[in-house]
């Protein structure tokens, strides 16, 4: 092969040069959201909403299709169903995901929208990634449940209004500096491993539960007022499988509340059983034996001295009202502080420091 006219050479000797200033150049993102008219500045795609960001993703993924969430409420329900999808706001508290929808309320079906159709945001795939920005289902529990004929959850179709559920499919989802807010039933993670770091979780009634397995690690713990009922809330509602050794574990996080939360008035927890179909009826499946772990930390005053409690499930005669105590389920703590931290707990195991650094170190395994 005859050598290169030197114009040539010149030509790829200064494209090398440029290669890395190029890669440096190139954009962050894979998709953003765009309302603006003209082309965005971010150097990406742009897209009207989430659902239609995704809908762009590669369907069977091996990195992370980035999606930059731009200030703005980004009104809709969304399901994310494809792997690696990667959710960056531009600001953690003006990135907003947002939806109302609850359990109660009447969907555009004209049916009622029951707890597991309400959540804004689905994960139905594994590697799930969101930073920076705020997830929140918009449903107004506590204006709800404090104006006459309001939904109360002691009817089956009440203010259950979910912001984020990490649903059959979804693994090893991860979400670092993300405020997930809402009122009852928040937080969803009931397949899978997640990990939530520096998150802020807000709620009031059993507003982190399900099946899942997830390490909560410097996250802010935030209950809300609930003047409505005696009882402000409950934390968490594990509904963890008997052979799953991990559900819901808490390191160095802050427990605190909102103006309004009386002391003393919330529990870190109850055991949620919920019901299956069997050969012979449909009552509270044994095999759900929920585990959470509280380990080093920070509790606000208004946690109730027993620490946890029971929680209903309709047993094998068929009594809606048989209780599921919490020392027939996996509850545990370890070394507490602060005003919460008083109380006796002794309706929770009180772990070794050898067995609390084993939990945290095989919460995600």
């Amino acid at each position: 092969m005859s050598p290169s006219p030197p114009c040539r050479r010149t030509v790829l000797a200064g494209a090398a040069l440029l290669a890395p200033s190029l890669a440096l150049a190139a954009p962050r993102y894979d998709a953003v959201l765009w309302r603006g008219t003209g082309r965005n500045p971010y150097g990406a795609p742009g897209y009207p909403s989430l659902s239609a960001a995704i809908a762009a993703a590669p369907a069977s993924g091996t990195r992370p299709f980035r999606i930059l969430v731009t200030r703005g409420v980004w009104d809709e329900q969304v399901v994310i169903d494809k792997p690696f999808v990667e959710l960056v706001g531009e600001d953690r508290r003006a990135s907003v995901i947002s939806h109302l929808a609850a359990s109660g309320l009447t969907a555009p079906d004209g049916k009622r929208w029951g707890t597991f159709r309400t959540p804004t945001l689905f994960v139905r795939a594994p590697d799930f990634a969101a930073s920076n920005l705020t997830i929140q289902n918009a449903f107004d529990g506590l204006a709800e449940m404090s104006k006459p004929g309001g939904l109360h959850s002691h009817d089956g179709a009440g203010p259950q209004a979910v912001a984020l559920m990490l649903d059959k499919g979804s693994d090893r989802a991860r979400l670092r500096e993300v405020d997930i807010l809402g009122y009852q039933d928040t937080l969803f993670p009931d397949a899978g491993t997640s990990l939530f770091e520096r998150c802020l979780i807000t709620g009031s009634y059993d507003f982190i539960f399900g099946a899942g397995r997830a390490l909560f690690r410097q996250c802010e713990i935030r209950s809300r007022p609930r003047p409505v009922d005696p009882v402000e809330g409950y934390i968490v509602a594990p509904s963890t499988p008997i052979d799953q050794p991990v559900g819901f574990v808490f390191h160095q996080c802050r427990l605190t509340k909102e103006a309004g939360t009386k002391p003393a008035s919330v529990y870190l927890g109850r055991p949620w059983r919920p019901s299956s179909q069997f050969s012979d009826g449909r009552y509270g499946d044994p095999k759900y034996v929920g585990m959470s772990a509280f380990i080093d930390c920070w509790l606000d005053d208004h946690i109730a001295p027993e620490g946890w409690t029971q929680m209903w499930y309709t047993g094998k005669d068929g009594d809606p009202r048989t209780m599921l105590q919490p020392e027939d389920a996996r509850f545990s703590q370890f070394r507490l502080s602060g005003p919460g931290s008083a109380g006796s707990f002794k309706r929770g195991r009180w772990l070794s420091a050898s067995e609390a650094a084993t939990l945290v170190s095989s919460a995600l395994r």
